[in-house]
């Protein structure tokens, strides 16, 4: 997406007054510690949704294929990026060569004990760790965040606190929801577990990438937001 096309969307932002998701949206005053959440897809989705990244809307990707349901609520981190810096971090971590960012926002799971029955919404998250992913020679890590102020999940301080049984849920899911079953080439792997510090490295670093792809971006949102 070029700065044009990033201009077209500020344009209609400023029209219909929503701002947009990914670039819209501002990350949070505290992250990496806390961080806005933009939710895509909850538990009970059978149905994979998206935000569609040129109109900021919440699309179909595709039905989900098999039984397998992510086991919290998904979405990403806005005005964050995948790209050379988060790519050189998995590679220096993992001693892998040839690896690139996912060119997608950084994604984002969050644990809840309430139910939120729908996504398309905005939520703020802390960070506990994350789960290093490499999808088909790409870097596609997973924040792994709680709610702010869940009853139940906000006393964890960093993933390694957590039950070994909700972390082996989440690398399952992950590992799977690509494959067929039966299938002996998986697409996804998981080569680390990391806790709450590497987390905060990751975003800053998605950040980073973030500011490095649209460089003229934060002009555009202030000029926007001064003329609308």
């Amino acid at each position: 997406m070029n700065n044009q096309e990033l201009k077209m969307i500020l344009d209609i932002i400023s029209r219909v007054g929503k701002s947009h998701p990914w670039h819209g949206v501002p990350i949070g005053s505290d992250a990496p510690r806390v961080v806005t959440a933009y939710i895509e897809i909850v538990p009970d989705d059978t149905v994979k949704y998206e935000l569609d990244k040129l109109t900021g809307h919440l699309k179909v990707d595709r039905p989900q294929r098999f039984s397998n349901v992510c086991p919290t609520l998904y979405g990403l981190v806005p005005r964050t990026y995948c790209g050379e810096k988060v790519a050189q971090r998995c590679m220096e971590k993992t001693g892998r060569t040839g690896i690139m960012g996912d060119a997608d926002p950084l994604d984002i799971c969050i644990l809840s004990e309430k139910s939120i029955t729908h996504g398309d919404i905005l939520l703020e998250a802390r960070p506990i760790g994350g789960l290093r992913m490499i999808d088909d020679q790409e870097a596609d890590e997973k924040i792994i965040a709680v709610l702010k102020g869940d009853a139940l999940y906000e006393y964890f301080q960093d993933i390694h606190e957590c039950p070994t049984a909700l972390v082996e849920r989440l690398k399952h899911y992950f590992l799977t929801y690509k494959d067929c079953p039966g299938s002996e080439h998986r697409q996804c792997e998981i080569a680390e577990v990391y806790g709450r510090d590497e987390a905060h490295e990751v975003i800053r670093l998605s950040q980073e990438d973030y500011r490095q792809t649209y460089p003229k971006l934060e002009t555009l949102i202030a000029h926007t937001v001064e003329n609308s």
